[in-house]
């Protein structure tokens, strides 16, 4: 593992999700290598947070990943969708970070093959959107940031000129975690979902 990544990992969650922002998320399939810039992330705390998949300890067979080592993926299915998250503590405390959107830097060719019905931002603005267009699937759950083809490019990244902060999307019915400002998103940028089309700007990286 890298210098960068461990340190990125030895983070606090709330801060990884926070330092994702600008890093390349990396996939290096049979067809070639897709790649884009995180600019959406939100953190997931475990045992404490109603949201997440191990409120309370929960362990089960489909949520084992979230119990291993920080740098493992966890990613789970939700209807048609899969979803991208990277654990980010030691074993057993099971947090981590949902990624949600990206902007594409390589291999959009590939992305508009596997999203041959979308363009735009549309093909990465949302975290199923995004594992669909980077060929993300459930073979991807479990395996490591660093010895899968599934992976972060923490040197060649961008960095946010404002990172904002809100509530994390589509949740309901947990409390004071439903309206916690644990959503991340690179402040402007058009690839972040749910953004409107008067806040975006031209210019949103350092």
């Amino acid at each position: 593992m890298t210098d960068q990544l461990s340190s990125l990992l030895a983070m606090p969650t709330i801060q990884v999700a926070k330092q994702l922002l600008g890093v390349q998320l990396v996939h290096k399939t049979s067809q070639g290598t897709i790649t884009g810039y995180i600019v959406e992330t939100e953190a997931y705390l475990g045992y404490q947070d109603k949201a997440c998949h191990s409120y309370q300890g929960r362990r089960t067979p489909k949520t084992e990943a979230m119990y291993h080592q920080a740098g493992t993926w966890y990613v789970y299915r939700m209807h048609t969708h899969c979803l991208l998250n990277l654990i980010t503590c030691a074993p057993d405390i099971a947090q981590g970070v949902l990624i949600r959107a990206v902007e594409p830097v390589t291999g959009q060719a590939l992305m508009t093959q596997y999203r041959p019905c979308a363009s735009g931002v549309n093909i990465t603005n949302g975290p199923g959107k995004l594992t669909k267009a980077f060929a993300i699937t459930m073979k991807d759950n479990d395996t490591s940031v660093q010895h899968s083809a599934l992976t972060l490019d923490i040197i060649n990244r961008r960095y946010p000129k404002e990172i904002a902060t809100s509530s994390r999307i589509g949740l309901s019915n947990k409390g004071m975690w439903t309206q916690a400002h644990l959503r991340f998103y690179v402040q402007g940028n058009a690839y972040v979902s749910q953004i409107k089309k008067r806040a975006i700007m031209s210019d949103c990286w350092q």
